[in-house]
């Protein structure tokens, strides 16, 4: 049987350690807003290599129905970025502005709208360092706009 002072320094050691797996987790992961103004709250995004898995949540903190202001969460190789929007724009609403099976997207959330939220999580081993990574709205008319970097992290 243990003893209360032995109970008691378990439960503080055990007590330290939750913030600290906390913290590091939520290096893994990223909340980034969309308005009814047309605009990210983050222009950038570091992953850190150290992750596994990335999240990122989307929230569209405006008021505004998504058929109106709809906002996603697309992340593609720079290079990539222009060609997958456009296409995400044919795909339609239905398929959430992303066409379906796209290669060049990596990831990408559901379309939102005003007061929503999703959330999509991907592989860190997608991305490479020193490749140059955007990410934007495909709603049509919002990746000039709506847009960021994402870079790999050391």
């Amino acid at each position: 049987m243990m003893s209360k002072s032995a109970i008691c320094r378990i439960t503080l050691l055990a007590g330290l350690m939750v913030p600290a797996a906390t913290t590091w987790a939520a290096d893994c992961a990223v909340e980034i807003e969309g308005n009814d103004a047309m605009q990210f709250n983050k222009s950038s995004i570091d992953v850190p290599a150290s992750c596994k898995q990335f999240t990122v949540k989307l929230k569209h903190s405006g008021k505004l129905p998504k058929v109106a202001m709809g906002h996603n969460w697309v992340l593609t190789k720079t290079a990539d970025a222009q060609g997958a929007a456009g296409d995400g724009v044919a795909a339609g609403a239905a398929k959430d502005y992303v066409k379906d099976g796209d290669a060049r997207v990596i990831a990408h959330t559901k379309l939102v709208g005003g007061g929503e939220s999703d959330s999509v999580t991907f592989g860190v081993d997608k991305l490479s360092a020193g490749e140059s990574y955007t990410y934007f709205c495909s709603f049509p008319g919002h990746s000039s706009l709506m847009k960021g970097t994402l870079k790999l992290a050391k």
